[in-house]
Formats: structure tokens, C-alpha cells, sequence
């Protein structure tokens, strides 16, 4: 069992670890995390241990240093900032304690490995798994961004990718030294060592961070006479131009990086699966435009969404020609009345008015779990409301009191963002058992933090209920009353009464699966 992301083991060089009142088998800290297993001390002298949470009963990390007091601030304080940003590929952190002889973070656990130890023992990657890496990885980034942080320590070391194929970013290190340029170089370092098994940074260690941060033990990049690194391209076959030249802007410190949040929306472009990678040929955005340039609206929607409108009109074309064929065909059909045909399009009015937009599912950009007056226990895993696995969902805990939270909060929700204003035709959410009180709300602002506080702010600004569902006398339940002149980016699927389950002694939902059909 390994577990990873708090920097690479002890090396040589590392920081003698105090052994006095060294923590043992069973010992019980804070009076809740049980201490089970030891797995390794990290490059910076901490101790990784595997413990459990005796109150909520779940795997935990437990991360010790020795002494607190002031030479674990850093670490304690990176926690706490960690701790405000969450997001599916962000290692979540629970606990920061601080008991002067020792100091520890409690944060998920995660089993599996980091891509330092995924490319050491399988080698580089193919580059769609390269991609839908450095997706993630930007995707985290761009949610610590969007607060003000920066991240200040991402390197193969610190991108874990778990058993079920999860990919998460761990051990930030915010000392103030750092910066979201930095970061955003550090993709591009993260996307070539996936690509060719070395780091292109070279020895010497990236953010003025110490080289026992685990970056120093990397391989070095192939390097010519004068110092420049070997594309990636130029050091395997099979890397496409694209992803190849997205990743050399990233580390070319004369182009100035996109933001992250930019970066993540490219990636996640790219990162579709192996079967659609030739709708890909026209390649990513770059970021060489001279100053003022403003880009193509042609390059920025990239070449699958061009292949698709080509596709598109090739389509309406075939069938205007069935129809002309139909019309002018003879024989014994030729003094019959003629009959509408289908067609892709609204035909054209008087007015010269837009075609009627086609009904498609919309790409949900976003999406949280709203919990006002919890605990912060159940708002994991909001990511599988949205994963098309109907069979693996996002759930509450079990109440024992009644099916209103056991008369400890008045409800929870499933947050949505869009990406951007659509006009919506349904929302239809798959549920794992029938009986569960539900609104639809909407709201104009996305901005609220990812608290019980903000959650209590979105829940009052979402004020507009959409309603009531259509239910199928299953477990599907369709919110279909949308305004059509009116355009939607929010929604909130607010859970207010639970169903029972075993025989009544609990209550209990999980939301298997939502889409949103528009255009």
C-alpha cells in the first residue's frame, strides 16, 4: 500500500525527524483519528501516517511534524488554505492541530499512486492520458486561483492518481513565494514529464523550493549545446503537434501563460475520448498572438466543434436532396399531393428570423454539493452526478430521526453551473429510491464560497423555483417548467425530505445522475 503526495520519501539530505513522544500503533489524537498504520517520512521530515476517523468512521491521512509551535506554521497554515478550496482533484484536508511538541494535518486519504511513481514503472504516457491529467490538474488549479492562492509545490510528486482513476493534487505549500504563473509553468512540466518520463526544470528546484521537495531526483530533460530542452515530439513517436506545442508554450518563459482557468476550459477541449481524436486536427489555442491580437472566433472553437458544423450541413444538404429527388421523381407517383419531408432546420420566416435551436444535452461545467448546515461530511463526490454512471452517485449520510435530516438541517442540494446563459428545456436527475421531497431553484450569481456560509447565502439568493417535477412513479424525477424566453446558468436540485429505507429506521437519498437537456 502506498500512499502519496506529500512530497517523494526521505532521502538523504532530508531533515532529521525528532523521535521524542513519536506517535504508536492505536494512539488516539484529538480524541478522533486513531493512528493505524505508518507509511513513510517525506522529503521535508514529516511522518505520513494511515489513520481512521473514529467519529465519521473513514480512512484519513495523518501528516506529523516535530515540534509545532513556529517551525510547523508553514505547514498548518497551507493546510488551513487548502482546506477552503474544494474541488474533486484537490486532496480534501480536514484538520489542523497544533499541540506545540508536534503539529499534524489530517487530510483524505487517497490510495494509489503519484504520477512520478505511475511513470517510473509503466513509462511515458500516451497522450490522452497525458491529457485528461494535466486536465485535472489545471481544473484544481483553477479553482485555487479563482480564491486568491496559489498551489506553490505541483510536481510529479504531488499529482496522485488513485485506484478508480481519480486524479488529485496534494501538498500545497502557499510561503508567499510562489505565484499562479508559476504554477501554470509547472503544467507544462507536469504534461512532459507524462509524455517523456523526464522533467524539463532541470536540477535545479522549481519555486526556490528545497530539491528534497522531490523534483531534483527527476530525470533531467534532453537538453542541446545550449541549454534548450528537447520537445517532446522530438524525444518519442506518436505525440500529436497540438499537445506538443500547448506544452512547450507552457514552458517557454517568453509567452506569458494563459490563466488557469483558460487552460483548464483547453485541456478539457482536448481530453475527449481515443475514438473522436481525429474531430482534433485543428489543434489547441496558442498563446503567441502579438499583443492586442485579438483571436480567431474560427481557432477558439476548435477544430471538433468546425468538423461537427461541416458534418451538420453536409447533412441538411443530403436531405434537401432527398427532397428534390422525391419532387421531381415520375411515374405513377407523379400526381400525388406532395408530402412534407423532415428537415434539421426551422424554415426560414418572413422576417429572415434564426433558425429555432436544436434541443441537446448541455455540457454541465460545474457542480457542488450544497450543505448550509452540515458538518461539511457529505459535500465529497459531487462529480458522480455528472459522470454518465447511473450506478455510482453522489448520497447523503443515514438520518435515524425522520426524513427531514433527522431534524438537523432543512435540506441539501446539488449546485449547477452551466458555464454559461442557455435556454433550458428539462432537467432530469435519476435518484436511487422514490419518495424524496425536491426544488428546483435558480439564481443569477455563481460566486458564493464553498462553505456553510456561502451555502447559506446561494440558498437565499436562489430564490426562483422551477416546478413541480414529473415523476415517472420511478426513480426519475423531470423539472420541465423553464421560462423559453429566459436564459439559465445556475441551478440548485434542493433536497428537502429524504425516503426511508430499511423498513423505515433510516432515511436516505443518493443522486445517481443529472443532465440538462437546452440549447
Amino acid at each position: 500500500m502506498t500512499q502519496v503526495g506529500e512530497g517523494q520519501e526521505a532521502e538523504e539530505t532530508s531533515p532529521t525527524v525528532v523521535t521524542f513522544g513519536a506517535p504508536t500503533v492505536g494512539e488516539l489524537l484529538a480524541e478522533r483519528y486513531e493512528l493505524v498504520e505508518h507509511i513513510n517520512n517525506d522529503s521535508a521530515g514529516r511522518l505520513v501516517w494511515r489513520g481512521v476517523d473514529v467519529v465519521l468512521r473513514r480512512p484519513v491521512a495523518v501528516v506529523l511534524r516535530y515540534p509545532g509551535g513556529d517551525s510547523a506554521t508553514e505547514m498548518l497554515q497551507a493546510a488551513v488554505a487548502a482546506s477552503r478550496v474544494i474541488h474533486p482533484n484537490l486532496v480534501g484536508v480536514y484538520d489542523a492541530i497544533d499541540e506545540d511538541d508536534r503539529a499534524y494535518v489530517v487530510r483524505e486519504w487517497v490510495d494509489g499512486q503519484s504520477l512520478r511513481e505511475l511513470v517510473a514503472a509503466d513509462g511515458p504516457l500516451d497522450p490522452a492520458r497525458a491529457t485528461a491529467i494535466g486536465n485535472a490538474v489545471a481544473s484544481a488549479l483553477a479553482a485555487v486561483h479563482a480564491t486568491g492562492m496559489v498551489h506553490g509545490n505541483l510536481h510529479p510528486g504531488t499529482v496522485m492518481i488513485s485506484d478508480d482513476g481519480r486524479v488529485v493534487l496534494a501538498d500545497a505549500r502557499t510561503d508567499g513565494a510562489d505565484s499562479q504563473e508559476n504554477d501554470l509553468r509547472a503544467v507544462g512540466g507536469v504534461l512532459y514529464f507524462a509524455l517523456t518520463g523526464h522533467w524539463p526544470h532541470g536540477e535545479a528546484p522549481l519555486h526556490g523550493a528545497t530539491a528534497g521537495h522531490g523534483r531534483a531526483a527527476l530525470p533531467d530533460a534532453v537538453r542541446d549545446a545550449g541549454g534548450a530542452i528537447a520537445a517532446p515530439r522530438q524525444m518519442r513517436a506518436g505525440v500529436p503537434a497540438y499537445l506538443d506545442d500547448l506544452t512547450m508554450d507552457l514552458l517557454d518563459p517568453e509567452i506569458p501563460p494563459p490563466s488557469s482557468d483558460v487552460l483548464a476550459a483547453e485541456l478539457s477541449r482536448l481530453d475527449i475520448p481515443a475514438d473522436e481524436q481525429f474531430l482534433e486536427q485543428a489543434g489547441p489555442l496558442r498563446f503567441t498572438a502579438d499583443p492586442g491580437e485579438e483571436p480567431s472566433p474560427l481557432a477558439a472553437a476548435g477544430g471538433r466543434k468546425v468538423a461537427i458544423g461541416i458534418a451538420g450541413l453536409l447533412a441538411v444538404a443530403l436531405v434537401g436532396l432527398l427532397i428534390g429527388i422525391n419532387a421531381l421523381g415520375g411515374g405513377d407517383d407523379g400526381d400525388k399531393e406532395p408530402v412534407a419531408q423532415p428537415t434539421n432546420s426551422a424554415p426560414a420566416t418572413d422576417g429572415g428570423a434564426e433558425p429555432a435551436a436544436q434541443v441537446r444535452k448541455l455540457t454541465i461545467e460545474d457542480v457542488r454539493i450544497i450543505d448550509p448546515e452540515g458538518d461539511r461530511a457529505e459535500v465529497r463526490n459531487a462529480e458522480k452526478v455528472i459522470d454518465g454512471d447511473e450506478d455510482d452517485g453522489w448520497e447523503t449520510n443515514s438520518y435515524r430521526t425522520n426524513a427531514k435530516f433527522g431534524g438537523l438541517k432543512k435540506g441539501m442540494g446539488v449546485w449547477i453551473d452551466l458555464g454559461a446563459p442557455h435556454t433550458v428545456k428539462q432537467l432530469e436527475a435519476t435518484l436511487s429510491a422514490t419518495g424524496a421531497t425536491v426544488e428546483l431553484r435558480t439564481g443569477t450569481r455563481g460566486d458564493f464560497p464553498s462553505t456553510s456560509s456561502g451555502d447559506k447565502q446561494l440558498l437565499n439568493a436562489y430564490s426562483t423555483v422551477v416546478g413541480p417535477p414529473n415523476e415517472d412513479g420511478g426513480t426519475k424525477m423531470i423539472f420541465n417548467a423553464f421560462e423559453p424566453d429566459q436564459k439559465y446558468q445556475y441551478l440548485l436540485f434542493w433536497i428537502t425530505k429524504l425516503p426511508a429505507k430499511d423498513s423505515g429506521n433510516s432515511w436516505k437519498l443518493g443522486v445517481q445522475e443529472i443532465t440538462v437537456q437546452g440549447s
